[in-house]
């Protein structure tokens, strides 16, 4: 897995977000298990609730053109006056982790938030969402 790409793509991503209520532009880079990558940026909503974060606009995009198997998300956020090096890092919220837990094995799923390209820090989605409920539950 190439991260630097993935952040690079996630960095990118985050100029397609629609952000005019918090100026706060997220975008995410998802892997999936056959090498193709997913992009998704946040997309706000003047009624907050309709508002759909970058990770889960990757996912679903992703779903939708077929893919169910992913390897790992790269995730970046700031503010909208920020480029090349981000002032913080961009954690996934609750409910974005428990979409990605739908999809995968949180103990191999690889979640990166980053900066930049050079200052990331990576998890699995079990150290993000410990004793989680997911599928095999039911």
């Amino acid at each position: 897995m190439d991260r630097k790409k993935l952040i690079s793509l996630a960095m990118e991503a985050r100029a397609h977000s629609y952000t005019p209520y918090s100026h706060y532009n997220v975008g995410a880079a998802l892997l999936c298990d056959n090498g193709e990558i997913i992009c998704g940026s946040n997309i706000e909503n003047a009624s907050y609730p309709a508002t759909v974060c970058a990770e889960r606009c990757a996912i679903f995009t992703a779903v939708a053109s077929g893919h169910k198997d992913f390897t790992a998300i790269a995730v970046c956020g700031g503010a909208d006056t920020e480029r090349d090096i981000l002032s913080g890092y961009a954690y996934p919220c609750g409910i974005c982790r428990q979409v990605m837990r739908e999809f995968t094995d949180p103990d191999k799923f690889i979640v990166i938030v980053a900066r930049s390209v050079d200052d990331y820090k990576e998890f699995t989605l079990s150290e993000l969402l410990p004793n989680s409920f997911g599928p095999e539950n039911l």
